[in-house]
């Protein structure tokens, strides 16, 4: 699922293609997909241009020159593609944006949990949605506030959008193993200390998975993202092991998520 350095990538390439360009059409392949009425949405893209983007956590929004935003959630697999000629339209392109000067952007919905609607503000769709600050805008006062009246373990206190947004399974994994903190730790019972290093990990993280395009490979070695099975099916033959202390990461459940981690480096 794109988490927020995948969408802050895609932020950024919207920026950098889609921007001050007349829409002259939306195409959209199945009106599931929508939030919004076809007709409404069409009528009040057309003739528009994205003027600007914001992210919150997992969620894009592209203002318009209109008093509204566009508001795009990428569920499990979406993605962006920028393209010309009908021919290099990209599979799974159910929604395309076509721009007065030719060119298309394609809101790629492979698996069709993705969905795009219009949102009026911002503040109020975020709070009806429980969605609290974004992981790099959080506050460590913020945190803290929120991680302390949590009884739930301090994984499951992460993974909640209303503790903070955008940051999801593997992330919340990789910062508590950067923090030395064990996923099944009750988050009201932390130290000042502790969730002091679980804001510094989660900037850590955050920042280092944007600044390598999201790409795993290009991850410091000292990151727990390099002993995950990923897309293994029988996970537990090709685990690896702690790039810290060279024991075998161990696997476990914590509220029904797959979760990672060293028993020697993060105790409970």
């Amino acid at each position: 699922m794109p988490e927020l350095p995948e969408v802050e990538t895609y932020r950024r390439f919207f920026e950098e293609t889609s921007l001050y360009q007349s829409i002259s059409d939306v195409y959209v392949e199945d009106t599931k997909l929508l939030t919004t009425d076809y007709d409404t949405l069409v009528h009040q893209l057309k003739n528009k241009q994205f003027i600007g983007t914001k992210r919150v956590g997992k969620n894009l929004f592209a203002q318009l020159d209109a008093p509204y935003w566009l508001h795009f959630h990428f569920g499990m697999t979406g993605d962006l593609a920028y393209f010309k000629d009908e021919e290099d339209t990209p599979r799974f392109a159910r929604i395309i944006f076509r721009f007065a000067n030719g060119f298309k952007l394609g809101f790629l919905c492979p698996r069709k949990f993705e969905r795009i609607g219009i949102v009026e503000d911002i503040e109020a769709y975020l709070s009806r949605k429980k969605i609290n600050k974004d992981a790099l805008e959080i506050t460590l006062e913020e945190l803290k506030k929120s991680l302390v009246k949590k009884k739930s373990p301090i994984k499951s206190a992460l993974l909640d959008q209303s503790t903070v947004a955008g940051i999801g399974n593997w992330i919340v994994d990789e910062v508590l193993f950067q923090a030395k903190i064990h996923p099944e730790k009750v988050s009201s019972q932390l130290s000042e200390n502790e969730i002091i290093m679980i804001y510094e990990a989660m900037r850590l993280v955050i920042q280092t998975a944007i600044d390598s395009q999201a790409n795993y490979d290009d991850f410091p070695k000292n990151f727990l993202i390099h002993a995950r099975g990923w897309g293994i099916q029988n996970i537990e033959i090709l685990i690896g092991k702690c790039p810290e202390c060279g024991e075998k990461i161990e696997i476990t459940k914590v509220g029904g998520r797959t979760t990672f981690f060293c028993a020697n480096r993060q105790v409970l």
